[in-house]
């Protein structure tokens, strides 16, 4: 049975502030960064500011990277 290469090593997790923005995998250029709520169990809350603090965004961890 032949190994892949690097199938050992364990995966680089991005931490993710609340507070920050955050973009989604594959989310159009013309969409602004959403801020970033709160993340728990590989899962992560989000927002646009526009959209009003009771409309919410679940999203999976690994599908958001941070806006530098």
């Amino acid at each position: 049975m032949a190994r892949t290469p690097n199938s050992h090593q364990p995966k680089v997790v991005e931490l993710l502030q609340p507070g920050s923005f955050v973009k989604v995998r594959n989310q159009p250029s013309d969409l602004p960064p959403f801020q970033l709520l709160r993340c728990r169990g590989g899962r992560c809350w989000v927002q646009q500011q526009a959209w009003g603090p009771l409309v919410q965004w679940e999203v999976e961890h690994h599908k958001l990277t941070s806006v530098a």
